[in-house]
């Protein structure tokens, strides 16, 4: 088995465990996460495509430096829009409670 193959492999098991996480989970803070390992598992296939030729194919490589870059802004983001979710549930059960 080829080294790019069993990149091709772990990136395609991350993605599934991913899509798992997502389908199943119901709590936002674990959706995001699973939404990361899928992102982990789509960088992992390209890397391993990029190195399937003798000359590393730099186009990919630069996809996936690019790509990590836009996974963290947007999981960051998320959280962002959770941490703000939670807040204003909070104050509406606070609100709700009788006194």
């Amino acid at each position: 088995m080829s080294l790019s193959l069993f990149y091709l492999c772990v990136g395609t098991t991350l993605w599934l465990l991913g899509l798992h996480g997502m389908l199943r989970q119901s709590h936002v803070l674990r959706r995001i996460i699973a939404v990361n390992i899928m992102g982990g598992g789509v960088f992992t296939v390209m890397v391993a495509l990029a190195i399937r030729s003798d000359p590393v194919d730099p186009v990919l490589q630069a996809l996936v430096v690019t790509g990590l870059v836009v996974a963290v802004s947007a999981t960051a983001f998320a959280l962002r829009l959770a941490s703000s979710e939670a807040v204003a549930q909070r104050e509406k059960q606070q609100e709700e409670a009788p006194r």
